[in-house]
């Protein structure tokens, strides 16, 4: 798309983008590129040169990681909405990429060029503060949902992931299909159905297996566990710090 379509307004709709000054934003906009993110298309792949940064206007991308001796079963390690950026490799000076990215919700985001990106960032500036304290967040989010899947029973872990998702469209009812959560969860597509079922019974969401509807937002945030707030509350002092 013509760059004269990314406007100032546009960039301000992912989080990272508006926390720039104006001047920054004004030069990366030649740059960019607005693009869908459409449901399992992949933004780049595992052990591969990553080619463009993306950052998310609206949607939600996974970030998972292959499993080398089974390629079919995957884990996802962290999910990015308009908070966030896909592409952090390119900002640390990575050749590769360990895991691949694929779009989970659909959405649009803006897409800059792998050069584009590290030549932003290769002196200290606004652009390269803000992805430093991104970076914090999402090792923090990394961290959190590792021990999440380690110790927290399959019904908290599906709230959560229900809520962050939830934070990252903006509305309340959205495309999940049940096989996709669970291998996401990482359980059976039997467990997944019991547990949409129960938190289905307790009013807290409408799923029919392919669209869930939120529908009490504070039961919902009772029947997840802690690391839902540990998580958002790192991306607000990220927020408030950068």
């Amino acid at each position: 798309m013509d760059a004269d379509f990314i406007d100032d307004d546009l960039m301000q709709r992912n989080l990272l983008l508006r926390l720039l000054d104006p001047a920054t934003r004004a030069a990366l906009a030649p740059h960019l590129q607005r693009v869908p993110l459409v449901v399992r298309e992949r933004l780049y792949e595992v052990r591969e040169p990553p080619q463009w940064a993306y950052f998310p206007l609206s949607g939600v991308v996974s970030m998972v990681a292959e499993m080398p001796d089974s390629p079919t079963s995957v884990v996802e390690v962290a999910t990015v909405g308009h908070e966030g950026m896909i592409g952090l490799p390119i900002f640390l000076g990575a050749d590769l990429t360990p895991g691949f990215a694929f779009a989970q919700v659909p959405g649009e985001a803006l897409r800059l060029p792998a050069g584009a990106l590290r030549e932003a960032t290769a002196e200290p500036g606004r652009l390269s503060r803000v992805l430093h304290r991104y970076t914090q967040a999402m090792l923090s989010q990394v961290y959190q949902a590792t021990a999440c899947n380690r110790v927290h029973t399959v019904h908290e872990r599906c709230a959560r992931w229900f809520l962050q998702t939830h934070d990252r469209v903006g509305a309340d009812e959205f495309e999940l299909a049940a096989p996709f959560v669970a291998q996401m969860l990482g359980e059976p597509v039997a467990v997944v159905r019991v547990v949409t079922a129960m938190l289905q019974q307790a009013g807290f969401i409408r799923y029919d297996g392919d669209r869930l509807t939120v529908t009490d937002r504070r039961g919902l945030e009772g029947a997840s566990c802690g690391c839902y707030r540990i998580v958002a509350d790192e991306y607000e002092r990220m927020a408030a710090s950068a």
